[in-house]
C-alpha cells in the first residue's frame, strides 16, 4: 500500500541558512526539558533532548497513570513542574471518567462512504484547563473556562477539546475555538478571555485549530463555512493587532511561525492555498496551490525548506524554499514533490535530514530524504497498528508512533526501518504523544500516561 509516487526535483543550491526562532519561547535555555505547544520546542515534533522508555506496559516504565473527566484529543504541553491537559465534561457530570474506548475505533473518516452522523449537543458542557503535577500526576488546579451548550455537535472521532495549549512559561493560552481563547498564568489566574464568534464547520466535524504563540503575539487561524479570517493578538491584553480574511472551507490546520534572515512569518497550510503572512503586518508574502480538500497536517520547516501535505481525496507533498514571494505555484520555489502516501490527520514528523510521512489515517509509513525526496523506505506497515489520527515524534535518535487501538511503536531514526518495540497499554491514543527529559506523554481517551522509568 504505497501509493502511486512522483517526485519532483528541482535542484536546491544556494547556502544554508539558519532557521533562528520556530514559535519563539520566552526562556529558550530551558525549552529542550519542556513541551511547550502543539508538535513540541521546534514546532517539527522533535524533542532536542531527552531519553523516555524504548518499552512500557500497564506494569513496565509507568511511573504514573491519571484518570481525567471528560474527554478532548489536544497534546498535553509541559513547562516546568506542570503538565496542561484541555478537556469538556459534560456539566451535570463534572467529575466523571471518559467513556471506556471502544474495542474496535472506527474506520477512518477518508474511508466512509458518506459523513458520520452528528448529534447536535443537548445539554452544557464545562471547558477545562487542567494542571498536573510532572512528577506525581496529581492535580496541582483545575479552572473552568466556560459553561455552555454548544452550538453545533463534532465528529465521533472527537470531542469539543481538540486545540492543543501554548506557554512561554508565563502565559498560558487555551483555545475553545467558538468558546473562546483564555489566557492564564501558570497558577492558573485569569489574565483575559476573548471571543472571536461561532463557526460553522463543514458536516459539523467541530473545531481542533490551535493556537501559536510567537513573543508578544498570538496567532488564531478561523477557517470555516462562514468568513474565514487569521487574527494576531496581543498576549499581554488579548488586543486585535490585526486581521486578514482567508477564503478557505473548514479546517483544522495549525499555523506555524518561522524567524529566518530578518523575515518572520506565518505559514498556514490550506485547501485552496498554502499561505504565508508577515508576522508584524499580516500582509502575505507568497501563496501556492497544490494541496487536496481539507489540508489537515500542520507544515514543518528546516533550515531551507519548509514542507505542506495533505492527504484526502488524493494525496500531496509539497517542499517549498523559504524566503518566497508571490505566487509560487508551479515556479522553481517548489523545490520537490510527491504525490501519494501522504497524511490526512497526522502531521509530519521532520527529524534532521529525515521526512516521516504516514499515509492517510493508517499505520503506513514512509521515510524520504528531506532535501530532496528521495524515498529511504516506503509504504512499510506498523505491525499490530491500524488506525492512527496521532502525529509521530521523534527523541534520542527515535521515533515513536501512537495508534488508535493503544499501541505505541517505536522506531530507530534512520533510513532503515527497524523496529525497537511495539508497546500496548489500556487506552486508545488520537492526541499526538509529548516528550520532556525523560518522559514520554501520552494523552489516551481516558487517562494521561507518563511514561518513564521508575
Amino acid at each position: 500500500m504505497t501509493g502511486k509516487t512522483m517526485i519532483n526535483r528541482l535542484g536546491l543550491g544556494g547556502a544554508l541558512s539558519v532557521v533562528l526562532a520556530t514559535c519563539t519561547l520566552a526562556v529558550a535555555a530551558e525549552a529542550p526539558a519542556f513541551w511547550p505547544r502543539w508538535r513540541g520546542p521546534t514546532g517539527n515534533g522533535v524533542a532536542t533532548a531527552g531519553e523516555p522508555p524504548v518499552q512500557w506496559s500497564e506494569t513496565l516504565n509507568v511511573r504514573w497513570k491519571t484518570a481525567v473527566p471528560g474527554s478532548g484529543t489536544s497534546t498535553p504541553i509541559i513547562w516546568g513542574d506542570l503538565v496542561f491537559i484541555l478537556t469538556a465534561v459534560p456539566a451535570g457530570q463534572p467529575d466523571a471518567a471518559a467513556p471506556a474506548a471502544p474495542a474496535t475505533p472506527a474506520a477512518p473518516e477518508a474511508n466512509r462512504g458518506g459523513p458520520p452522523n452528528i448529534v447536535k449537543p443537548g445539554e452544557a458542557y464545562g471547558f477545562l484547563v487542567i494542571a498536573l503535577d510532572r512528577a506525581t500526576g496529581a492535580l496541582r488546579w483545575r479552572q473552568q473556562a466556560c459553561a455552555e451548550v454548544p452550538h453545533e455537535g463534532h465528529h465521533p472521532d472527537h470531542g469539543f477539546a481538540s486545540a492543543s495549549p501554548v506557554t512561554d512559561g508565563q502565559h498560558l493560552l487555551a483555545s475553545f475555538g467558538s468558546r473562546g481563547l483564555y489566557c492564564y498564568d501558570l497558577a492558573g489566574n485569569l489574565k483575559w478571555e476573548k471571543r472571536l464568534g461561532q463557526m460553522k464547520t463543514r458536516n459539523s466535524f467541530g473545531e481542533g485549530s490551535s493556537p501559536v504563540l510567537h513573543g508578544n503575539t498570538v496567532i488564531m487561524l478561523w477557517d470555516h463555512e462562514g468568513d474565514d479570517f487569521i487574527v494576531a493578538l496581543d498576549k499581554t491584553t488579548g488586543n486585535e493587532l490585526w486581521r486578514r480574511p482567508r477564503e478557505e472551507p473548514t479546517g483544522w490546520t495549525t499555523p506555524y511561525v518561522v524567524e529566518r534572515e530578518g523575515r518572520t512569518e506565518v505559514m498556514v497550510n490550506g485547501t485552496q492555498r498554502i499561505r504565508s503572512y508577515d508576522l508584524a503586518s499580516g500582509d502575505l508574502l507568497w501563496e501556492c496551490s497544490g494541496m487536496t480538500l481539507n489540508a489537515i497536517p500542520s507544515p514543518v520547516v528546516g533550515p531551507e525548506l519548509a514542507y505542506f501535505t495533505s492527504g484526502f481525496r488524493g494525496s500531496a507533498l509539497l517542499a517549498i524554499r523559504l524566503g518566497g514571494k508571490g505566487d509560487l505555484t508551479g515556479s522553481a520555489a517548489i523545490a520537490w514533490r510527491r504525490e501519494g502516501g501522504t497524511p490526512y490527520v497526522p502531521s509530519p514528523l521532520l527529524y534532521g535530514d529525515l521526512l516521516y510521512i504516514l499515509a492517510t489515517n493508517s499505520a503506513v509509513l514512509t521515510c524520504l530524504d528531506a532535501a530532496t525526496g528521495k524515498v529511504h523506505f516506503e509504504g512499510q506497515k506498523l505491525p499490530e497498528m491500524k488506525g492512527m489520527y496521532a502525529s509521530p515524534v521523534g527523541v534520542a535518535d527515535r521515533v515513536y508512533l501512537a495508534g488508535r487501538e493503544g499501541k505505541t511503536t517505536v522506531l530507530r531514526r534512520g533510513t532503515a526501518f527497524e523496529i525497537l518495540a511495539c508497546n500496548t497499554l489500556d487506552d486508545r491514543f488520537d492526541a499526538s504523544p509529548a516528550v520532556a527529559g525523560d518522559a514520554l506523554f501520552l494523552r489516551g481517551h481516558r487517562s494521561v500516561y507518563c511514561i518513564a522509568a521508575p
